[in-house]
């Protein structure tokens, strides 16, 4: 798996974390972030058993840039182009 860290919090007290990660293989983003932990909160967000949530600041919504998802042809989908399974399936 080819990892690619497209940014750190620059406010992190500890600078690991969150982090945002791009998988060059899959063409999908990783996010590492806070554990969301509130029941109130995980309620509202009608998980299914296999997924979790985690909690990043609003601005680091500038490491997902549209420039870092081109990596095939335009308006194709990356599962397409790439023949990768949703995980959710």
């Amino acid at each position: 798996m080819a990892l690619r860290m497209l940014g750190k919090d620059p406010n992190s007290p500890d600078g690991n974390s969150p982090t945002i990660y791009l998988d060059e293989e899959t063409d999908r983003y990783l996010v590492q972030g806070y554990n969301v932990v509130d029941e109130e909160r995980l309620k509202q967000l009608k998980l299914p058993p296999h997924e979790g949530a985690v909690e990043i600041p609003r601005y680091m919504v500038q490491f997902f840039l549209e420039a870092d998802r081109e990596v095939g042809p335009k308006g194709a989908e990356p599962e397409e182009e790439k023949g990768v399974e949703s995980p959710d399936v």
